[in-house]
């Protein structure tokens, strides 16, 4: 058995965390990881006190036919990525990287090349986070500088 080197290690618990959404559509689990420490752990879930689409029995966004990666503001989850930055301190955040992974709540399968959405990007840029750990295809991984988040936004301002 070979040691997971550390993108795998945080990104299996990412998946781990992923478990406890109530999404029906897609579950995913987000770790803050700073100095080798686990700073905070977030997954996909309706706001606390309000009911969640499996207590539901119905994802809203599915019921309306609006596709994967739209009209988030019909959906009843606070994605995982916000719900990790919002457990955490900002100083303990700032330099960090996040890790996130999800799976098809349907098929089961992971979810290859996850990309945050705006409002989480954003959300993140905030944070002051310096660094996304995506899986990839065949155990790869994708890092992304949010630093080129900051640069791709005002590029397409200008």
């Amino acid at each position: 058995m070979t040691r997971p080197g550390k993108s795998e290690y945080y990104i299996d618990i990412a998946l781990s965390v992923s478990r406890r959404s109530t999404c029906l559509r897609r579950k995913f689990g987000a770790v803050i990881v700073k100095n080798d420490q686990i700073i905070s752990t977030g997954y996909n879930g309706a706001p606390r006190k309000t009911p969640n689409c499996m207590e539901l029995g119905f994802c809203p966004r599915k019921q309306m036919s609006i596709p994967a990666g739209q009209n988030y503001e019909l959906c009843r989850s606070v994605h995982a990525e916000m719900n990790a930055v919002i457990h955490a301190s900002r100083l303990d955040m700032v330099g960090s990287d996040l890790y996130l992974a999800g799976v098809d709540a349907e098929t089961g399968e992971p979810v290859i090349q996850p990309e945050p959405c705006m409002m989480c990007k954003r959300v993140i840029i905030n944070a002051g986070i310096a660094r996304v750990i995506l899986p990839g295809e065949n155990g790869s991984f994708r890092y992304i500088d949010v630093d080129d988040w900051i640069i791709q936004d005002r590029v397409s301002f200008k």
